[in-house]
């Protein structure tokens, strides 16, 4: 199972919407057959081992990462191929939360007669695919915020700047988080300070993520980064806004964007609902790409669901910019507590990511 899992690593940039998946055929103590999903639209993981273990699959276990489909999307059913093929036991690591399948596939391989077992690394397999999950169990995507700040907790100067508080290396990390993700969101503040491209620069990967800019007002300009042609061909952008004061709805969708009209009853982008629409275009992961006044509405909302921050070791004052801007805590008992789940340096700088275990009440 654990090389099922490593094999489905191999999906973890081209797979979006669907889940990362590995499997591996193994009989008489010998791997006879192993594959990866690798892209939507294409044979499942399933379907290549089976490929590759040929008439070896007959009496063989089957070691898959996420219960076989047992439905008619884009490709046939899995339990299918495993049942024609005539395996004796099928090891799954976690059942899947796709309401299409949710225990079908499972009870389907059992009715003919075939053993199933669930549970093996199915922490693991979990963790591999959270966006996927978060998506099937809640319609909204898995909410990453990535955060680069001095040893004093500031992510910008009093005047905005920002390039560059992290070295190359944690930089080129962050290119690889966004590899795997299905957007990068980020707000207007962002893109009036920086007018960053928020694409994927890394020479391997072709597949670029939507991109999102929360603009309540409309403000961002035509000739920004983000609105470059080349670059909308290859990752398409999307622009939620509450108000369009100065009728620039029609300017920035006749260059290229796409228009999202969704506003709060404060006159704001409801974030909430936009997550909702993103999860309704099968947007699995979500890298949030933000200064402190997103940052702190997503937080306030409890709409994070993990934090990734880079520490780069610099002094920047108290008069820097912080991350979330949130509003004033009176007790320690409204303290956000998180979960640290991995520390590590990357180049100069530390890369902590934690789970918020509770929200500002």
């Amino acid at each position: 199972m654990t090389l099922a899992l490593r094999l489905a690593e191999r999906g973890l940039y081209t797979t979006q919407p669907n889940p990362r998946v590995g499997c591996v055929i193994v009989k008489n103590n010998q791997i006879k057959g192993q594959g990866a999903h690798l892209k939507a639209g294409e044979p499942h993981a399933e379907v290549f081992a089976l490929r590759e273990a040929g008439l070896n699959a007959k009496g063989a276990d089957v070691y898959v990462t996420l219960e076989p489909c047992a439905h008619y999307g884009r490709t046939p059913p899995c339990v299918d191929a495993l049942i024609n093929a005539g395996v004796k036991r099928v090891i799954v690591a976690m059942q899947d939360p796709n309401p299409l399948v949710a225990g079908s596939g499972i009870k389907r391989l059992q009715a003919h007669g075939i053993v199933v077992e669930v549970g093996l690394l199915e922490k693991e397999s979990n963790a591999l695919n959270l966006g996927f999950v978060t998506r099937m169990v809640s319609g909204l995507p898995y909410v990453r915020s990535k955060i680069a700040a001095s040893l004093d907790g500031r992510t910008a100067l009093n005047n905005g700047k920002s390039q560059w508080i992290t070295g190359e290396s944690a930089r080129l990390d962050v290119q690889n988080w966004r590899a795997q993700s299905c957007a990068i969101l980020t707000g207007i503040g962002t893109v009036l300070a920086d007018n960053p491209s928020m694409s994927v620069r890394l020479d391997n990967i072709s597949r670029q993520p939507l991109r999102v800019i929360v603009d309540s007002n409309l403000q961002t300009p035509v000739n920004c980064n983000m609105l470059n042609s080349e670059l909308l061909s290859k990752s398409p952008l999307l622009i939620a806004y509450a108000q369009d004061s100065n009728n620039n709805e029609s300017r920035l969708s006749d260059a290229g964007a796409q228009m999202l009209h969704i506003p709060d009853k404060n006159g704001l982008v409801d974030l909430q609902a936009l997550l909702i629409q993103l999860g309704l275009r099968d947007i699995n992961e979500i890298l949030l790409e933000a200064g402190q006044g997103l940052n702190g509405a997503f937080f306030q909302l409890g709409l994070i669901d993990e934090l990734m921050f880079y520490f780069a070791p610099k002094i920047m004052g108290a008069d820097a910019q912080g991350m979330f801007a949130i509003s004033e805590l009176i007790d320690m008992q409204q303290a956000t507590d998180l979960q640290i789940l991995d520390v590590r340096q990357i180049g100069r700088d530390i890369r902590l990511r934690a789970k918020p275990d509770k929200y500002i009440t």
